[in-house]
C-alpha cells in the first residue's frame, strides 16, 4: 500500500471558516494525523468517511479527500452509528461542535459511547453557538455573557470529559487548537483505539467568543497551566517540568518537587489503560487555577465494542438457525396445505 501525504487528504474545496478560527488548526491535525494511520493500520483511503452535523466545525467533511455525510443538527452520532454498524469495515471521523453535540444531540452522543461503538468523536469546544450567531451553549461558562444570555448564563456548563467518563467512555482525550502536534498525536491513538473515541478539542471563536481558552494558549503560561499527560509517564508540568501531581486523601494535590520533602517518587505516573475510571475523573475535571487542564490521552482502556457484539450475534444465530433460505422461512413453524 503506498504512503499517502496529507495533500492527498486535502479536498480541492476552500476551507470558509473566519481568519484565526480554531477549526482551521484540528483540520490540519486530522489531515496530518491520517497518513500515519493508513501505514500504522494498513488502511486505504477508501475506508474513511467523515460525518458532520450542523454548525462551524461541521464544515469539516467538505475540506476531507474522503468519503463524508454532512448530516443534520445533532445527529452525527446516530448517522456515524448507523455506517459502522452497517459496514464495519469502515473507518468513521465525525466533527461536532459543543453544542451540536451535547445539545440537541445530547442522547445520540452519550448511548454511542455508552454502546462503545467503533467511530471516532472529535468535539470542537469553543464554549459557544458560532454558526448560529453567539447563543450560550452547553460548555458556555456559568455567567457568560452571550447573544442570548445578555446578563449571564444562570446554567452550570458541562465538564464533556466527564459526561464521557460518565457514560463509561473508554476513550477520552483532550487538546487545544494551538497544540497541532498534540491533536495529531491524540487523533492516531484514537484510530487505533478499538471503541468509541472522543476527542476534546478546545478551540476558539474569534468573533463571539474571541480569548475563551485564552488562559491556556498563552505561550508564558501554558506550561504553567496545563499538563499533557501520557501513558506511563510521571505527571509533570511546569516550565521547569518540576511540578506535579500526586494523591492527597480522595484527591489530587499538586506539588513542586524539591520542596517540602517532595521527590519523583511521589509524583502520580499516568496509566490510560487502568479500568478504574477514578483517577481519570479527577484528571478530567480538574480546572485552571487550582489545577492545571489535563491535555493528552486521559483514558484509553479496552471493553467490547457495539458493532463487533452486533456482528458476533449475527454469527452466531445464522450458526445455529435452521432457516438457510426464503423458502426455509415460508416453511417454517405452522402450515397447511389448502386442496
Amino acid at each position: 500500500m503506498p504512503r499517502y501525504t496529507f495533500k492527498e487528504f486535502k479536498s480541492d474545496q476552500q476551507v470558509r471558516w473566519c481568519p484565526g478560527c480554531g477549526d482551521h488548526a484540528v483540520l490540519t491535525a486530522l489531515q496530518r494525523a491520517l497518513p500515519d494511520v493508513t501505514e500504522i493500520l494498513g488502511y486505504g483511503k477508501e475506508r474513511y468517511v467523515v460525518v458532520s452535523g450542523i454548525g462551524c466545525s461541521s464544515r469539516l467533511p467538505y475540506y476531507m479527500n474522503t468519503y463524508g455525510f454532512h448530516s443534520i443538527h445533532g445527529r452525527a452520532t446516530a448517522i456515524s452509528t448507523g455506517i459502522k454498524v452497517a459496514n464495519p469495515n469502515l473507518t468513521v471521523w465525525q466533527a461536532c461542535g459543543d453544542g451540536d453535540a451535547l445539545a440537541i444531540g445530547g442522547n445520540h452522543f452519550i448511548h454511542a459511547i455508552r454502546r462503545n461503538i467503533d467511530i471516532n468523536i472529535i468535539l470542537f469546544n469553543n464554549q459557544i453557538y458560532g454558526l448560529t450567531k453567539g447563543q450560550y451553549s452547553p460548555t458556555s461558562k456559568f455567567g457568560a455573557i452571550t447573544k442570548t444570555s445578555p446578563y449571564g448564563t444562570v446554567e452550570h456548563p458541562f465538564n464533556p470529559g466527564s459526561l464521557v467518563l460518565g457514560a463509561k467512555g473508554t476513550f477520552f482525550a483532550r487538546s487545544i487548537d494551538v497544540n497541532v502536534a498534540l491533536s495529531q498525536e491524540i487523533m492516531t491513538e484514537a484510530a487505533k483505539h478499538d471503541g468509541c473515541s472522543v476527542m476534546e478539542m478546545l478551540t476558539n471563536c474569534v468573533i463571539f467568543n474571541n480569548g475563551a481558552h485564552s488562559a491556556l494558549t498563552d505561550r508564558e503560561t501554558m506550561a504553567d497551566r496545563t499538563i499533557v499527560l501520557r501513558h506511563g509517564e510521571k505527571m509533570l508540568f511546569g516550565k521547569n517540568r518540576d511540578k506535579g501531581l500526586m494523591l492527597d486523601g480522595m484527591g489530587l494535590k499538586v506539588v513542586t518537587v524539591g520542596e517540602d520533602g517532595i521527590t519523583l517518587d511521589d509524583i502520580l505516573t499516568h496509566d490510560a489503560t487502568t479500568v478504574n475510571a477514578g483517577i481519570h475523573m479527577m484528571l478530567a475535571d480538574m480546572k485552571y487555577p487550582d489545577y492545571p487542564v489535563a491535555l493528552g490521552v486521559i483514558r484509553n482502556v479496552a471493553e467490547l465494542t457495539y458493532d463487533d457484539g452486533v456482528r458476533d450475534q449475527i454469527e452466531q444465530v445464522r450458526a445455529q438457525s435452521q432457516i438457510r433460505c426464503m423458502d426455509d422461512l415460508l416453511n417454517s413453524g405452522n402450515t397447511w396445505t389448502v386442496d
